[in-house]
């Protein structure tokens, strides 16, 4: 209704991947066909009605039914339960959460019901707080029973993993290493005393001088945001020329760097061991993104699933991960590979919080918790909690109302 009032007098231009949103629009323009190099097209630009018949169009197609997300996987019984007694930080009304392990649990209600607190200040901290690996000061609650059915507590937010273009996908899951011991094996490379290191942009040898291996200069300009220039010695690609005289295929290790995910799954198609590592980012959806591409330009949907990528490859006993809406800025094809993604972990052994709000998320899991009933001080009570279907029965819940049409129920 907002948007629609602004738009009387003003043009509003709307960036979003929710279907309602996206069919109140008076004209809609969708890029694609994919992401990264696979994207950067105008699709379709028009009404509504042109975007349901647009066949080259994948928003069409969700949109209009002809394609949905898929809700093949099993549906989960709790193995156990974890229990937090007397929650009470913020506006929570000193309730008590019983939380199904090894299944996806749904925290759902609207904004200021009190999922952030429940999630953030009471279990993760507290839980955190309880096995000793946490100093500060947890939300006040009475007490957790269960903590033994989990080894850990992991939080995976929106906040940037790196604030500098100098940190990568690559570097940040670890693969890397694996590239650079690659190229240190090359004949050509031991020939010439060439050791891992030397591949390193981050330490000193093989990297650029004038850089350090950053691939721009940065410029500070005191009252205004810095500004990053291309660095003029190496031209970006971080290294002294002798370095990218080592080859593979024709390609330097700058080339490799460049290259996105899906790309170099092909590059390294003889070489299982490194072939291997990509994969968590290709099952994930982000086999868009270049290996070298500097974290701080991710969106905050990309670096949230990156992060869930580093954890895929994760050696660990039965862990509780918080995930704090994941389908922030995902359109709906890519909420499809999130979806398949928290899969894995449930079939690993793990258990899961999801602060969501996105229908296609909340049906999907195996027990939801609403809290509510309003935001604020109204709310911060559990208004409902069992299955999705079991909450589109409970009338005062909001969230049950709106999974109702969803679920295609006659409640």
């Amino acid at each position: 209704k907002i948007l629609k009032d602004l738009s009387k007098e003003n043009t509003v231009v709307v960036v979003e991947h929710d279907p309602d949103i996206i069919k109140a629009a008076d004209y809609i323009l969708d890029l694609g066909p994919g992401a990264g190099e696979d994207g950067g097209k105008i699709v379709y630009f028009g009404k509504l009605n042109g975007l349901l018949k647009a066949n080259k169009s994948i928003t069409g197609k969700y949109i209009s039914g002809k394609k949905q997300i898929s809700l093949s996987f099993k549906k989960r019984k709790p193995r156990r339960w974890l229990e937090i007694k007397g929650a009470a930080a913020h506006n929570l009304k000193n309730i008590n959460v019983c939380i199904p392990l090894g299944v996806m649990v749904c925290l759902t209600g609207v904004s200021g019901a009190g999922k952030s607190t429940l999630a953030y200040e009471i279990i993760y901290k507290g839980i955190k707080k309880e096995k000793g690996d946490f100093r500060g000061v947890p939300g006040k609650y009475h007490k957790i029973v269960g903590l033994e059915y989990i080894d850990d507590v992991i939080l995976i937010d929106q906040t940037p993993i790196g604030k500098t273009p100098r940190a990568n996908p690559a570097t940040y899951l670890g693969i890397f290493s694996a590239i650079r011991n690659f190229f240190a094996s090359l004949p050509e490379a031991k020939l010439k005393g060439y050791t891992p290191g030397t591949f390193s942009f981050n330490s000193p040898g093989g990297r650029c001088k004038v850089c350090q291996g950053a691939g721009f200069e940065r410029i500070e300009m005191q009252f205004l945001s810095d500004v990053y220039l291309t660095c003029p010695a190496c031209k970006g690609q971080r290294y002294q020329p002798e370095i990218l005289e080592i080859t593979y295929k024709g390609k330097n290790i700058a080339d490799v760097l460049n290259m996105t995910f899906k790309q170099s799954m092909k590059f390294f198609a003889e070489h299982p061991k490194i072939r291997e590592q990509f994969l968590p980012l290709i099952d994930i959806g982000l086999d868009y993104l270049r290996l070298g591409q500097p974290i701080n330009t991710l969106s905050a949907g990309e670096a949230q699933r990156l992060k869930l990528a580093k954890y895929f490859k994760m050696d660990k006993g039965p862990c509780l991960f918080i995930f704090d809406e994941p389908t922030v800025g995902l359109h709906l094809a890519e909420i499809e590979y999130l979806l398949k993604s928290l899969e894995n972990l449930l079939n690993k052994g793990h258990s899961l919080i999801v602060i969501e709000h996105n229908l296609e998320v909340i049906k999907s899991a195996d027990y939801v918790i609403d809290l509510g009933p309003e935001g604020g001080p109204e709310g911060g009570e559990i208004v409902a909690s069992g299955t999705p279907e079991e909450i589109v029965r409970i009338e005062r819940s909001y969230t049950g109302q709106c999974l109702r049409k969803s679920l295609m129920c006659n409640y």
